[in-house]
């Protein structure tokens, strides 16, 4: 397993996931059910919604198969699935400077990646705030292993309590 720990930017609201040298363009992507969902699929990328639009926390894992279900321990858990065929993923804020963001070796080929987001009812009371102290920050933890082409899927949707 390769894991990093990253704090990114999520300008726009989102973290972009997608093979090294994708020319994927994801506006077409965040139809309404994406945004609801907070996960925006193309062919070989994606990218994951968040809550704030300031800085947060991001682990990602590199395994060799599906992970255990651990869902409650987050607020909101998506999949999906992107092709890697250079078998390189970029992980990056939507507006970062992509010759610089970090790329992760992961198997060439179809990848499914579960999205686990947390501290989301800290983070957007805070706002842009949020960000000035870790235990404020929203945390997003990027899962990634070989797997089959599939449907974008819900595994558990945060409800903020004011909704």
């Amino acid at each position: 397993m390769i894991s990093a720990e990253l704090e990114l930017f999520a300008d726009y609201h989102q973290i972009h996931l997608f093979d090294d040298g994708s020319a994927a363009d994801l506006g077409d992507a965040w139809t309404d059910e994406a945004v609801l969902d907070h996960l925006a699929v193309a062919a070989d990328a994606m990218a994951v919604g968040t809550s704030v639009n300031v800085n947060v926390a991001v682990t990602l894992e590199v395994l060799e198969a599906a992970p255990e279900d651990d869902s409650a321990e987050f607020d909101h858990v998506v999949e999906g699935s992107l092709q890697v065929p250079s078998g390189r993923l970029v992980v990056m804020g939507c507006t970062d400077y992509e010759p610089e963001a970090a790329r992760f070796a992961v198997a060439a080929g179809p990848v499914r990646v579960r999205a686990a987001r947390s501290n989301l009812a800290e983070a957007e009371r805070l706002d842009i705030d949020s960000d000035d102290d870790p235990a404020t920050m929203e945390r997003l933890r990027l899962q990634v292993w070989p797997a089959p082409l599939d449907d974008p899927v819900v595994i558990k949707r945060w409800k903020p309590l004011e909704a």
